[in-house]
């Protein structure tokens, strides 16, 4: 079941929002699509990003993928457990969060709802 309390992207993504804060991390669908994931290379507190450029790598035994940032910002936050245990997003993709980012406005960016979100993949598979 998809969270109804995030925002989605259509490269399945998922965003907790918070204020002017979005933790961010990779949905169900995403995770089982990598397999056992084996590996995350996080950003650096303090990075800026860029809506729409990758900001992550998720390593697993069948591939490396690039997490794209939803929202330009600073990192505020990164999930250090996933250091030691990147497993933790197979396990529990929505509460295993990549790192936390700071935006200034969420407008111009496309965020589907999670009705919206499961239509997409459905319609994608």
């Amino acid at each position: 079941m998809t969270p109804n309390d995030r925002k989605y992207t259509k490269e399945h993504e998922w965003l907790l929002i918070e204020g002017n804060v979005a933790k961010i991390g990779i949905t169900d669908h995403a995770q089982d699509a990598l397999g056992d994931i084996v590996y995350v290379e996080l950003p650096a507190v303090g990075d800026a990003v860029e809506a729409g450029a990758s900001f992550a790598v998720v390593e697993s035994v069948k591939a490396a993928s690039e997490i794209y940032c939803a929202v330009s910002g600073k990192v505020v936050e990164i999930n250090e457990a996933l250091d030691g245990a990147p497993e933790e997003i197979n396990n529990d993709p929505y509460g295993a969060f990549i790192a936390a980012v700071e935006f200034e406005t969420l407008e111009g960016i496309e965020l589907l709802t999670a009705e919206e979100y499961e239509a997409f993949v459905a319609e994608e598979n």
